[in-house]
């Protein structure tokens, strides 16, 4: 992070999903999902950490989120992209970098280097192609943001945050950068919507978890040596 630019980390977290509720709150090993989420992002150099939530998630929340040092904001649950403005409004940041909190297994390594790249050419939204999905975020500058909540009147921009600024790339500095080709297998997903996700994700956890965040070269070696066996991991 730059000593001029003020950026500010905004971790996602809602507990009511349809298809696997109270998913951020699963275990993997000695943590859940939200925490193995916070501790990796932890490791990326920020100003601020938010834990941005609706108010029906927030009890639950609030612990972890002291726990691991993160901020706890809440506000409307279907409008994540006001939720998201709110959370940002008069802090001064410069950048956010979106995750979210059902990816335990989102790369540090991955958001650091993004940060990077956005810092050289100023671009108003940017993200990786090619890493494993789920280990990936989403980095945006603040003005833009800002901008996307006061113009945007569709429900689906307003709930996915960043689709305001990538579908309008006629305006807005767009980049979607190829991921270093050691953290690269778009094949491989390791993001957390339904039970069998659960179940793939505990088996990664039981075959390449230590006790620290797993990086995405150990994920991509692990499933290339499924994918030998002639199971991808899943089998």
């Amino acid at each position: 992070m730059s000593s001029t630019t003020k950026d500010a980390v905004l971790l996602q977290v809602r507990l009511d999903s349809t298809r696997l509720p109270g998913k951020a709150l699963l275990a993997l090993g000695d943590l859940t999902v939200v925490e193995h989420a916070m501790r990796s992002l932890l490791l990326v150099p920020a100003a601020d950490r938010i834990l941005v939530t609706d108010a029906d998630s927030a009890s639950k929340l609030q612990s972890l989120a002291e726990k691991w040092d993160f901020e706890l904001f809440t506000g409307p649950k279907e409008d994540v992209l006001k939720r998201f403005a709110l959370a940002i409004e008069g802090r001064g940041f410069d950048r956010i970098l979106r995750a979210t909190g059902d990816n335990p297994l989102v790369s540090a390594s991955l958001a650091s280097q993004l940060l990077e790249l956005q810092q050289l050419h100023s671009w108003d939204y940017c993200g990786f192609l090619g890493p494993p999905l789920g280990t990936g975020v989403e980095v945006m500058r603040a003005d833009a943001l800002r901008l996307a909540d006061k113009e945007s009147t569709d429900p689906y921009e307003r709930e996915h945050v960043a689709p305001f600024l990538y579908h309008r790339p006629e305006r807005f500095l767009i980049a979607r950068p190829q991921a270093p080709v050691a953290l690269s297998l778009p094949d491989m997903r390791v993001t957390l919507d339904t039970p069998e996700d659960y179940r793939y994700l505990s088996r990664i956890f039981r075959e390449c978890y230590t006790g620290e965040p797993i990086p995405v070269q150990r994920l991509i070696s692990w499933y290339r040596a499924s994918e030998e066996e002639g199971s991808n991991g899943r089998g």
